[in-house]
């Protein structure tokens, strides 16, 4: 419940709690009470590395936290299958919902569903279009497309730079994709940006690039909107047109990635990667499990600092979101055991 549909009205005991920024409502729905009760939980699929480790992770945090949760259902990468899965997560009667939506706008017709239900939902690493969650639980991703664009920057003067794209149809995507483009335009302007949309999909993301360099064979650097999914085709691509060198040779093409998965990092320690943004895939499950706790409790969540390193934020009116640090990682840091990466 979002702090904006509170009515100052309502015969509401707000208690104050410490930490991460909530409040404790005595008129909690019928979802969660305080009552506790079983979590239903959802992943968008499990092709890439970034969502399998995820999806390992959930049963950890879950029995952490207390947490009683069902096993996860995979959406598999459509978002009807999404909408599918929650009804049915529903029906089976779960008190609360973590979900990562696909689609930031196909979600809502879930959300409402789960509404009417008196069910608090916490959305993580997406956040939705519309509808209610009590939070969602994601990294900053207009950051990751900066972060990208000034690594690329830092190294690549001036020249031809490709982003593959995630799936527009998800924040996620939009936000990266908007927030490099708009870097380079104002950071860097001697760079021109050549884009693929690639859906997530390692096949998008193959085919797409090698048109890009078979036109362009003079690409300076590639960033990777998702590297579990687009490491291998873009590596391959590169050596199928022969561009691919190491990092520190004349000719190699830069390369920036968002995951933070092992395979990206073993590729920075070998020289064929340059940097990667770690998105927290444990407290990714950690923190979505931890706040459908709370919120199955009643609480509700404001702004401000956590005791996690991260500020809660409201991106716009009803919709709060807690941003997790993601760090860029390089040669200088890849052996950090704080690393999600380094852990499993």
């Amino acid at each position: 419940m979002s702090k904006n549909l509170i009515r100052a009205a309502a015969a509401v005991l707000l208690l104050t709690v410490s930490a991460c920024g909530s409040t404790k409502d005595s008129a909690a729905p019928a979802g969660g009470g305080g009552q506790g009760g079983t979590v239903g939980a959802t992943v968008p699929l499990l092709t890439s590395p970034f969502w399998q480790a995820y999806n390992n992770y959930v049963p950890q945090m879950a029995a952490g936290e207390g947490v009683e949760i069902l096993p996860t259902v995979n959406a598999n990468s459509d978002p009807t299958k999404l909408i599918t899965d929650l009804n049915n997560l529903l029906n089976q009667g779960v008190k609360g919902l973590v979900v990562t939506p696909l689609d930031s706008a196909a979600v809502v017709a879930g959300l409402e569903q789960a509404e009417r239900k008196g069910v608090p939902v916490v959305a993580v690493d997406v956040a939705p279009e519309g509808g209610k969650v009590a939070i969602v639980v994601r990294a900053d991703n207009k950051a990751y497309g900066v972060k990208a664009c000034e690594h690329i920057g830092g190294k690549v003067k001036e020249g031809k730079v490709v982003q593959i794209m995630g799936d527009l149809a998800s924040v996620n995507g939009r936000e990266r994709s908007e927030a490099f483009r708009d870097c380079v335009k104002t950071k860097f302007p001697a760079l021109q940006v050549l884009e693929v949309p690639a859906e997530w999909k390692a096949d998008k993301a193959a085919s797409g690039l090698e048109g890009v360099l078979t036109s362009n064979p003079d690409v300076k650097a590639v960033y990777m909107q998702a590297g579990g999914t687009y490491l291998a085709p873009t590596v391959q691509a590169l050596q199928r047109k022969n561009l691919f060198f190491p990092v520190g040779d004349p000719k190699h093409v830069v390369l920036v990635s968002n995951d933070g998965i092992p395979q990206e990092l073993e590729a920075i320690r070998k020289g064929e990667l340059d940097a990667t943004v770690s998105q927290p895939a444990d407290d990714y499950a950690k923190y979505g499990l931890h706040y459908v706790k709370r919120a199955m409790a009643g609480e509700v969540f404001k702004p401000g600092p956590t005791d996690h390193g991260s500020v809660i934020v409201e991106t716009r009116p009803g919709i709060l979101e807690d941003q997790l640090p993601a760090p860029v990682v390089t040669k200088d840091n890849v052996d950090d055991q704080g690393l999600w990466g380094n852990q499993l």
